[in-house]
């Protein structure tokens, strides 16, 4: 699985005008299942964004973690992590694990995060959403597991 975070103040997604999930303080994981990917993935992944420390302490330093600072997360799909751009200048999917994986272990990671102890808003799986943020530092992570 790959995961993109952001520190964040606040973010929020709406699907037709209408939001259906928000955050803030806390982090923006923007996630996608790769193919091959299993319920393992999603707990490591989930382990590990819940412990790592890029929230900054009373010295200023990133050393506080998301359950530390008492944040959230804001989960959304984002199948456009796997693009491929090696072969030209149209991107590539075919990574990307089907419709049906990719939306059972996005549902999987989400309640692996929420059960780390980090309340997680979603996305919609498959939907057009907009997402609004203010990145927070700017603080942005790959993480790939």
């Amino acid at each position: 699985m790959r995961a993109l975070l952001q520190r964040v103040a606040h973010a929020s997604v709406t699907v037709d005008g209408e939001t259906i999930g928000q955050t803030g303080p806390g982090l923006l994981v923007l996630i996608c299942a790769m193919t091959g990917d299993s319920e393992s993935q999603a707990d490591t992944l989930a382990a590990k964004i819940a412990k790592l420390r890029i929230f900054k302490d009373d010295a200023g330093k990133m050393n506080l973690s998301v359950r530390d600072i008492g944040g959230s997360a804001l989960v959304v799909s984002q199948f456009t992590l796997a693009a491929d751009t090696a072969g030209g200048n149209r991107p590539g999917f075919s990574a990307a694990a089907n419709s049906t994986d990719g939306e059972r272990l996005y549902d999987y990671f989400t309640d692996r995060l929420a059960a780390e102890g980090v309340p997680v808003e979603k996305g919609r799986f498959g939907a057009d959403m907009k997402v609004d943020l203010l990145n927070d530092g700017p603080v942005t992570i790959w993480i790939e597991h």
